[in-house]
């Protein structure tokens, strides 16, 4: 028995239902509140994703002894009432790209992004160094290729000198972002 058992848990495939049932854990914790899931936008986000759905699929064949935060995760990531994804990136071709990959796999889920986020952004800021310029001048296509061709929400995030810290700072660069003319 104790080798069994110990075959079982050096499975691949135990590690992956652990990860997944905790992160079906933390998603189901937003019934109460909020939570923030920060990932990469390729690599295990994928993954988790395409696990997601595979155990989704299983689950629908047989749903005994499954926990309600692991029947409900699908259905709540698909929710926009529920879930909101917001799609963090630079105003570099690679973050931007990579998003737009992402949000694609997303999509292919049921899952609609609720808004981009550009951030470290020269492009709101007044600038007079020619290197700052020619940065600020080089952000503005991928900020375009965002707002019309990825995003129906965009914020966009300047470079700041300080961490914003606390509920007004936080708010003073959300107005600023608001604020921003492009």
């Amino acid at each position: 028995g104790r080798a069994l058992l110990e075959e079982d848990l050096r499975s691949p495939c135990t590690e992956e239902i652990a990860v997944f049932r905790a992160f079906a854990r933390a998603v189901d914790q937003g019934r109460g509140g909020f939570v923030v899931l920060d990932t990469a936008p390729t690599g295990h986000t994928i993954l988790l994703l395409d696990a997601t759905l595979a155990y989704h699929r299983e689950l629908s064949r047989q749903s005994s002894g499954i926990p309600d935060s692991v029947q409900q995760l699908l259905p709540r990531l698909r929710n926009p009432d529920f879930t909101r994804v917001l799609l963090i990136t630079l105003p570099e071709a690679t973050p931007v790209h990579e998003a737009a990959q992402l949000q694609d796999d997303l999509v292919r889920a049921g899952i609609r992004p609720f808004a981009w986020v550009i951030n470290q952004s020269l492009a709101p800021l007044l600038v007079t160094d020619p290197v700052l310029l020619a940065r600020q001048h080089h952000e503005r296509a991928y900020i375009r290729e965002v707002v019309q061709q990825c995003a129906s929400r965009t914020a966009i995030i300047p470079w700041l000198t300080e961490t914003p810290v606390g509920a007004e700072s936080l708010l003073a660069v959300v107005r600023g972002a608001a604020d921003a003319d492009l």
